[in-house]
């Protein structure tokens, strides 16, 4: 039990851009990140801003176009489940609850016409509800709603097993769970997201997350890399970058790799009212964090100054 405990509570830390990270990329046929062929048609407002968190970083831009799309482009389930994980991001739990609600009956509407995203969504209304039964009455109610989730997934899947969007959905969900849990694969995971999931940046982001987590440094600097190509100045990708070479230099009491963390800190922080409460949060300590440890490494004797 503490090992199913331990599994959602890293889910639901991470449900503010876990499940509607699905939502990402750049534009094409009908409002569609995810494929080239048969698209679906998200909306414009929906587009928008899922384009703005996931390539500008710029959460309160995405809070604007949001608050247009559940009004004009109400069907689309996309909508509600990301403006539930932006009031989850801003501690508005019952804003997260009355948007999953939201989600789910979209999703239901959705389920004759589209039984891929119908139940994709579904999936992903009540992974939101449970990440508000986590915080508001704890993790053994949340849990439970687990297997309702894995239900709809594997509903969508049979639909159509490699479809880029249900692919990145699940594929996060998936590492999140090798990282975390014992006697899991994670290269198994990894695998299957790298090759259906789209779109590629999104992927790379994520690829580069799961293998900090692992603690395999090199293979993340790799997918950040990649990352930075197509979003050199998304704030959320700096940050990430400067977490793997803030990693890298305490462990290998490197300064170099420190200075060079601190420098996309720094990068991040020009821009740190864009991003998401939690992720200010985070940043802030880590740059902190960077600065101290570089000055703490100086004063050793025989420091490293390369």
């Amino acid at each position: 039990m503490r090992a199913r405990l331990i599994k959602f509570k890293q889910i639901s830390v991470s449900v503010a851009f876990t499940i509607a990270l699905s939502l990402g990329g750049s534009p094409s046929l009908a409002g569609d990140p995810f494929r080239s062929n048969n698209p679906r048609n998200i909306g414009d407002q929906t587009e928008a801003a899922f384009v703005a968190v996931f390539h500008e970083g710029n959460y309160p831009k995405a809070q604007i176009y949001l608050e247009e799309a559940v009004e004009i482009e109400a069907n689309e389930p996309l909508a509600h489940a990301m403006r539930a994980s932006l009031a989850y991001s801003n501690g508005d739990l019952e804003g997260m609850n009355t948007y999953a609600q939201q989600t789910l009956k979209a999703a239901q509407q959705l389920l004759d016409e589209d039984p891929l995203r119908g139940n994709l969504y579904l999936a992903v209304g009540h992974f939101l509800e449970g990440a508000y039964t986590f915080k508001t009455k704890g993790a053994i109610g949340a849990v439970q709603k687990l297997p309702e989730v894995f239900s709809y997934l594997d509903e969508a899947e049979k639909q159509a097993p490699n479809d880029p969007e249900l692919n990145l959905l699940k594929g996060y969900l998936d590492l999140i769970l090798a990282v975390n849990l014992p006697f899991s694969s994670p290269e198994d995971a990894i695998a299957r997201f790298e090759k259906y999931a789209a779109p590629d940046y999104m992927v790379s982001r994520a690829l580069s997350a799961a293998y900090r987590d692992l603690k395999e440094y090199d293979k993340a600097l790799e997918f950040i890399e990649k990352a930075l190509e197509s979003n050199p100045d998304n704030p959320e990708v700096q940050y990430l970058k400067g977490q793997i070479l803030l990693n890298i230099g305490i462990k290998n009491q490197n300064s170099g790799n420190l200075q060079e963390a601190f420098t996309y800190f720094e990068q991040a922080m020009i821009k740190i009212d864009q991003l998401s409460a939690p992720v200010q949060t985070s940043l802030r300590h880590d740059h902190n964090k960077v600065q101290l440890e570089m000055e703490k490494l100086a004063s050793k004797p025989n420091s490293d100054t390369l």
